[in-house]
């Protein structure tokens, strides 16, 4: 026999051992913790945590989760997964499905608040050697607010060790977070000098302790130099978050004046052609909205993609609906603003009641794609949503799109020239009237556009376009009848001045203050911020 084929004998023999002895360790450890105390659980979840692998962690991770149980017949420890008959069993050392229980046949694995905390630290330090980045920086933030001082020669290991920049400024952060907590004057000026340079709102909270216990000191044990470091460290916390906060603030406004662009640009465009109130505007953007569930309902295997789908199958059907608004009622009550409003509100109930009818009337669920998902942090006091950084994003390309077809096509010549002076349009050969079913049907295709967006940010209900139907009239008026440029910046100005205004004044008053500014606003300039001749200036020609 060669040296290669006894050495892979006995190789075999030790990882077999080996395995069996660990299997054996776990099996015992989990088998003790069926009767075992609060006290006695601590004891062994230690151990469990100790083996440090991926196996023990999943373990751990279980516990926490609450999805660790013991089968009462023969105390055999299991991971237990809800299902529509039962709870669905699987072996933990082999991980493959034993069987299908009820609930009243299983026990989940109690913790409380201390043992909790214990699982939590011990996840964070196997976690530490873990090949996934994230996974490594969450266990960063668990120890930071463990208050554990017997973690920092893991941190201070975990440093030395770690690559990734974005990682290691996080673990540099728990390890100055932890230096405080010791009794060394010098681990506190580091810890003070570290935390002058990188700011962080979640240790604002640890310096004021930190100060509060200094302060209680006798003055005898007092640094005057670690006073004042720990001082300024808790101002310029203070003044970063008020800089950030104003950046945060700044961020939501522009996110609901791109959600008001969106929802009120359709309306604009009919508002402005046609001299048209219309009040059916709110449900083309909640028929939008149900674009995008009926999608996925339809297509459960292409939720990544089912926005790209949504867009234009949305704009098809909502424009469609409105030339058919257009041709069938409104094109009879051109001149007669009253009738008009009382027609589409009424087509607005009817078309409510009739997604109740097929829906039912409570919120379907959508679900918003992984790419869309999560935060971009900019700052640990600066986070922002990408959902909203798409949202915001879209709003600037439909107004984009919309510019090039108003100045750079044909159509939109004939938009154009029908807004200024309808009778001059008509003489120079212009159909008007097929203008207006086109512009009725792009105004609706993009509210329900609209829907789509919104679907991501907002239940989706039969009560959906009201909520937006107000605020689409106020941008409208706010920004001039009929002008892009004007929707756009009356959008942002109303959403940035509504988000500046709610944390002084609250949401209800904001909205308030905000009707009021735009009532005076009108009574000074009643053509808004850009006047544009429409239809109902041809009277006075």
């Amino acid at each position: 026999m060669s040296k290669f084929v006894k050495f892979l004998v006995v190789s075999l023999v030790l990882f077999f051992s080996i395995s069996s002895s660990f299997a054996q360790d776990i099996d015992e450890l989990l088998a003790a913790m069926v009767e075992a105390k609060f006290s006695e659980k601590e004891e062994l979840v230690e151990k469990i945590g100790n083996l440090k692998t991926e196996f023990s962690l999943k373990i751990l991770q279980s516990l926490e989760n609450g999805t660790l149980y013991y089968i009462k017949k023969n105390k055999k420890i299991v991971y237990a997964e809800k299902v529509d008959s039962g709870y669905s069993l699987t072996d933990i050392l082999s991980e493959k499905k034993i069987d299908i229980l009820k609930k009243r046949e299983i026990k989940r694995v109690s913790l409380n608040n201390k043992l909790r905390k214990l699982v939590r630290i011990l996840i964070a330090k196997s976690s530490l050697t873990l090949s996934n980045p994230s996974l490594r920086i969450k266990a960063a933030k668990v120890i930071f607010s463990s208050r554990s001082l017997d973690l920092l020669p893991i941190i201070n290991t975990a440093i030395l060790k770690e690559e990734n920049v974005r990682v290691k400024k996080y673990l540099e952060s728990t390890q100055a977070r932890l230096l405080l907590l010791t009794n060394n004057k010098k681990d506190h000026i580091k810890s003070l000098e570290y935390f002058t340079d990188n700011t962080d709102p979640r240790v604002q909270s640890v310096i004021n302790e930190f100060i509060q216990n200094y302060e209680s000191l006798d003055e005898n044990n007092r640094d005057k130099l670690i006073y004042d470091k720990a001082i300024n460290v808790a101002n310029k916390i203070e003044s970063d978050m008020q800089f950030y906060k104003l950046i945060e603030n700044l961020f939501f406004g522009l996110s609901l004046g791109s959600i008001l662009f969106l929802a009120a640009v359709g309306l604009a465009i009919t508002f402005g052609v046609m001299g048209v109130i219309n009040m059916a505007h709110g449900e083309m953007i909640m028929i939008g909205a149900y674009s995008t569930y009926v999608v996925q309902l339809f297509l459960p295997n292409l939720i990544e993609y089912s926005l790209f789908i949504a867009l234009p199958f949305a704009f098809l059907i909502t424009g469609f609906i409105g030339i058919i608004l257009e041709r069938g009622v409104i094109r009879y009550l051109y001149g007669r603003p009253l009738e008009t409003l009382l027609a589409t509100f009424g087509i607005s109930l009817v078309l409510q009641q009739l997604v109740r009818t097929i829906f039912s009337p409570i919120n379907m669920p959508v679900t918003s794609p992984k790419w869309m998902s999560g935060v971009l942090e900019v700052h640990p006091a600066l986070a922002l949503s990408y959902g909203r950084l798409y949202i915001l994003l879209f709003s600037i390309t439909v107004f984009l799109v919309l510019l090039i077809i108003l100045r750079k096509t044909h159509f939109g010549t004939e938009i154009r020239a029908v807004m200024q002076n309808r009778s001059m349009a008509r003489a120079m050969g212009i159909r008007t009237s097929w203008i207006d079913s086109m512009t009725f049907g792009l105004g609706s295709g993009i509210a329900g556009v609209a829907g789509v967006a919104l679907s991501q940010i907002t239940n989706v209900g039969p009560n959906l376009g009201q909520n937006y139907l107000i605020d689409c009239f106020m941008v409208v008026v706010f920004g001039g009848v009929g002008n892009l440029w004007g929707t756009l910046s009356g959008a942002f100005i109303l959403g940035i001045g509504n988000k500046f205004l709610e944390p002084i004044s609250g949401a209800v008053l904001a909205k308030i203050i905000t009707l009021v500014f735009l009532i005076l606003f009108i009574q000074k300039r009643p053509k808004g911020m850009f006047a544009l001749k429409g239809r109902a200036s041809e009277v006075n020609q």
